[in-house]
């Protein structure tokens, strides 16, 4: 079938026809490879691209652009590429003389092409007990070679059903998943591939399935779809689940087809267990059956977890309060002693609070006293930068979440892929266990947290309720709250050395929905008047470039970071990230720089994961090892491989190869939005004040950002957006069911 995409889609690039003469590189891993072609045209040019089990003697025709290696020279980068087997005696024996099937080298490509002629592959592929017959292949081996010719023969296929579909790199993705079976799979059913196979969204599947002529009413389309619906709710709004109406309604948008089909579609998923119903206020709410499960469990095991735990006398309570205050010579508020008095008291309690009202402090002191008490204590936080961060306050060793847990990535062959060690079968032997930064901690993470838990321990859950909700589906931190089921104790008092910061007295007011002072000059938090949108973010370019290093040095040269309310407008994060690229990292020739889409990534760039990636490793310098590097990590660009491409990146300890096929996941970080700064803190915040969309311009989103700096911020723009921050406390709802199931526990 002539696919009228995939002609378009090479009407764009150029093509190249021959044999590949050459492997000069191949990872057979992600498929990338680097060959010399001999052309039709009897040139000899340097392909490179993802090309997987490309070999010597291989026809090929390539589609795809020159590009210039500042290294290497003209090469011609493989956007897509179709391949056919050697026919002829000849090429076939040097087909498999190149090693491309394992088991296969030179000599024994000639016993077997000499025995087998034209018909060797399919004596290879369909008579592999012939084989044994040649000297020196036992029927072990000659099954073997079978085997791997088989897998290549697979992808081979693969590469040319999925051609008019998806890239190489996404087929590759598919038949690593499937193996051999693939193409049978997704002509039965193309919606498996979204299901199954990172990065093929439900709109990728649902064109191929109109290209293959399925129905636009078949129950597996319908199903599909409306698993999506629920998907993407809870990956751009948070959703942990969705009302059945406006899930009906949703998908009937999005699919079409009659309120009976997609009842019927809808049935059949909660049958099957897909998806699963919880009633609430007499509404009906669907989720994806492990968005649920996560949802239960969170709420059975806290409630175990605060019945279990001893409580210590309070006779012995107060004496080690008392005993804190004397050895740190200190008073502490009357808040502050119950946050100590119920953390003691109770095996789930929850601390919240704004800038400087002592929470740190609180968590100092229970510190000191778990320590006298010989119980062992585990500092917890979502991001590196907000453990790096807890561990310096505390002055006591943090990790992120994902460390505590000991997240480790399978084998190809592990089917649970990235996981953690800590579960229940395995539990954390800690008897304390403190949560920094709650707020940015979503359902799936507290409920892989809480399953390592041991029964008995005490958990002290910490975190700012008023700032922005996790990224992650669900509204943990504020869902405990509002059940009214554990202790909760809200810390309000501003203390003396807090009170002189115009940082911590402008948060603090703006989340009482009061306007923050911008009229001193002598403080902290500053403004700088810019009407309209271009003059905002050339101040802002300036700040970074010249007028805060030149003032500060070391500090603004290292701690500068904008965040801004949007991605889209003039003051928004992918203008501006292009704007102070330019000034700050600008081309030099001693400086490689990639093209990636619409993104030039140069050496020095600062640079961010946009998307949790559980398998990628990364080394420190004294030589530990790890897996994973997640949402809202910030590293620095130190150096680009053209030829393995791949580039290198620090984040702050941690040593990173990227594999190019891999920057769809990075996104430079000169600039960053509110939700991604959470967690966060930097030395100096400038906030662009700009006309963005009216939704994005919150009183949470204005908090959040301004208490993600220590030692100052500095506003630029228009004083009626920020009025406008201030009075609007639009918040965005969560659909989640915990706050209820706690509650009907009680």
């Amino acid at each position: 079938m002539e696919d009228y995409r995939a002609a378009a889609e090479d009407a764009r690039f150029q093509q190249l026809s021959g044999s590949i003469e050459r492997v000069i590189y191949a990872n057979e891993e992600n498929g990338y490879a680097v060959c010399d072609l001999g052309t039709d045209d009897n040139d000899l040019v340097t392909i490179q691209g993802t090309l997987p089990y490309i070999a010597e003697g291989d026809g090929v025709t390539v589609y795809g652009r020159w590009v210039h290696n500042p290294k290497y020279g003209r090469q011609f980068s493989v956007e897509r590429y179709e391949r056919v087997l050697p026919a002829d005696v000849n090429a076939i024996l040097r087909y498999l003389s190149s090693r491309a099937i394992k088991g296969i080298g030179p000599k024994t490509a000639q016993k077997i092409v000499e025995e087998f002629g034209e018909d060797t592959f399919d004596v290879m592929e369909n008579h592999p007990d012939w084989l044994a017959h040649i000297p020196g292949i036992s029927r072990k081996k000659a099954e073997e070679i079978s085997q791997d010719f088989k897998q290549k023969s697979g992808i081979r296929s693969a590469m040319m059903f999925f051609r008019d579909f998806f890239g190489a790199a996404l087929t590759m993705r598919i038949y690593k998943r499937f193996g051999s079976s693939a193409v049978d799979r997704a002509k039965q059913n193309p919606y498996i591939l979204c299901d199954e196979v990172e990065g093929i969204g439900f709109e990728k599947a649902d064109r191929m399935a109109h290209d293959l002529g399925l129905s636009t009413d078949s129950p597996a389309r319908l199903s599909s779809g409306i698993v999506y619906v629920l998907h993407a709710n809870a990956l751009q709004n948070g959703h942990v689940c969705l009302p059945e109406d406006k899930l009906l309604a949703a998908a009937g948008t999005l699919l079409g087809g009659t309120p009976e089909q997609l009842r019927g579609a809808l049935d059949i998923l909660l049958y099957s267990g897909r998806l699963k119903t919880y009633s609430l206020d007499g509404a009906t709410y669907v989720y994806e059956a492990y968005a649920y499960d996560n949802e239960q469990y969170i709420a059975t095991k806290l409630r175990l977890l605060d019945r279990l735990c001893a409580a210590v006398d309070a006779p012995d309570v107060h004496a080690f309060i008392d005993r804190e205050e004397r050895q740190n010579g200190i008073a502490y508020a009357s808040l502050q002693r119950k946050a100590m008095f119920d953390a003691l008291q109770c095996g789930v309690m929850i601390l919240t609070g704004g800038p400087g009202t002592g929470k740190t402090t609180v968590v100092r002191a229970l510190l000191n006293i778990f320590n006298s008490m010989d119980l062992r204590v585990a500092l917890t936080a979502p991001t590196g930068r907000a453990a790096k961060r807890l561990s310096e306050s505390t002055l006591s060793e943090a990790k992120t979440i994902h460390r505590l847990l000991e997240m480790e990535y399978g084998d190809a062959g592990d089917e649970r892929g990235a996981h953690f060690r800590r579960d229940e079968t395995n539990l954390l032997e800690e008897d304390v266990i403190i949560i920094d930064e709650a707020s940015m901690v979503g359902n799936g993470l507290m409920s892989s947290l809480l399953k390592a838990i041991k029964p008995g321990a005490r958990v002290i859950i910490i975190g700012d309720a008023d700032q922005l909700p996790s990224v992650e589906a669900g509204n943990v931190l504020r869902d405990l709250i509002d059940s009214e089921c554990f202790s909760t104790v809200c810390l309000t008092e501003i203390f003396r050395q807090a009170q002189q910061s115009l940082i911590v007295t402008n948060a603090h007011a703006i989340n009482r929905g009061e306007m923050p002072r911008l009229d001193v000059k002598n403080n902290d938090f500053f403004f700088l008047r810019r009407d309209h949108d271009r003059d905002i973010v050339l101040t802002v370019a300036d700040l970074y470039k010249n007028r805060l290093p030149r003032t500060y040095g070391d500090m603004a040269r290292t701690g500068i970071q904008v965040i801004s309310p949007s991605r889209k407008g003039e003051g928004g994060t992918e203008n501006l990230n292009v704007l102070l690229q330019e000034g700050l990292n600008p081309p030099r020739e001693d400086k490689t720089q990639y093209r990636f889409r619409d993104k030039i990534f140069r050496e020095g760039d600062r640079v961010m994961q946009i998307r949790n990636n559980y398998d990628i490793a990364w080394e420190r310098l004294d030589g530990s090892t790890g897996m994973g590097v997640f949402n809202g990590d910030i590293g620095e660009i130190e150096a680009i491989n053209h030829a393995g491409e791949c580039m290198e990146i620090r984040f702050d300890d941690r040593h990173v190869v990227y594999d190019f096929t891999l920057l769809e996941e990075l996104e430079h970080a000169y600039a960053i939005t509110v939700h991604k700064s959470q967690g966060s803190e930097y030395p100096i915040v400038i906030i662009p004040l700009y006309r963005a969309p009216y939704m994005l311009l919150t009183r949470h989103l204005f908090y959040t950002a301004v208490t993600r700096a220590q030692s100052m911020v500095i506003l630029v723009g228009r004083e009626d957006v920020a009025r406008t921050m201030v009075e609007n406390h639009r918040q965005s709802m969560r659909y989640t069911g915990l706050a209820h199931r706690l509650r009907e526990m009680r």
